[in-house]
């Protein structure tokens, strides 16, 4: 009996491990795998998109469209509802120039439970809609923070999500100096890389005199810059495996 016993347990341990497997890391590789979040793309192609978060703003806004009118350049305005009830005129220009408009929430909303962070997508939609007669597709979270649940809800609304390449944020909103910022960009420049700047601070704005260095550079260097959504269509496909 105890040589049957001993045989059992025997068979018992040579069993392969049947343990559950741990769930993936949400990270953003998990996310970009998915096709939920874009930071950046894989492209060839000489071509950057230049993002501008927070405005519009009466001032800033025009300066720097009348800077991506100069050097042909297009860019994607991440715009505040709060704003827009403020300066629609600026929106709409900002639309009627080639410029691609993006929910970027109603009051600068960071995510927290005690955020309607549905409302707050919502309210900033009509506005942009009611303003330019057409709908945004593309969103971005104030400070870049996110979670599971925005996540979802960004999804379900119809839109994409979309950050920004690490090594070009320009910080522009905390006036590091022009230099800084130029430098921030043209070292780190790249093929399908995404740009942070802002077209509305609080107080005086460096990004501006930025720009008039930034622009003309990245034209020299034959880069075209677009708009995300058209950067989006730049995104290299990754050959199917072959067993």
């Amino acid at each position: 009996m105890k040589i049957f016993a001993a045989l059992c347990l025997s068979l018992l341990l040579m069993q392969p491990s049947t343990s559950v497997s741990a769930a993936p890391k949400k990270d953003r590789a998990y996310y970009e795998a998915r096709g939920e979040i874009v930071w950046e793309i894989r492209t060839d192609e000489k071509v950057l998109a230049l993002t501008f978060d927070d405005g519009p703003h009466p001032a800033y806004t025009d300066q720097i469209l009348e800077l991506l009118k100069q050097y042909e350049a297009k860019a994607t305005f991440f715009v505040v509802g709060n704003k827009i009830k403020l300066y629609p005129d600026v929106l709409s220009r900002t639309l009627s120039e080639g410029h691609e408009i993006a929910n970027h929430t109603y009051s600068h909303a960071y995510l927290s439970q005690k955020n309607d962070i549905k409302k707050e997508l919502k309210d900033t939609e009509a506005l942009i809609y009611a303003t330019t007669g057409q709908r945004s597709q593309l969103f971005r979270p104030p400070g870049g923070f996110y979670n599971e649940r925005l996540v979802h809800i960004v999804r379900n609304e119809g839109y994409k999500m979309i950050m920004w390449s690490w090594q070009l944020d320009t910080k522009d909103w905390d006036t590091p100096g022009v230099n800084k910022i130029v430098d921030r960009v043209l070292k780190n420049a790249n093929n399908g890389n995404i740009v942070l700047f802002h077209d509305y601070i609080e107080g005086p704005t460096q990004t501006i005199a930025a720009l008039k260095i930034i622009l003309p550079e990245l034209k020299n260097r034959g880069y075209r810059l677009v708009t995300v959504s058209e950067l989006l269509n730049y995104n290299k496909a990754i050959p199917a495996k072959i067993n």
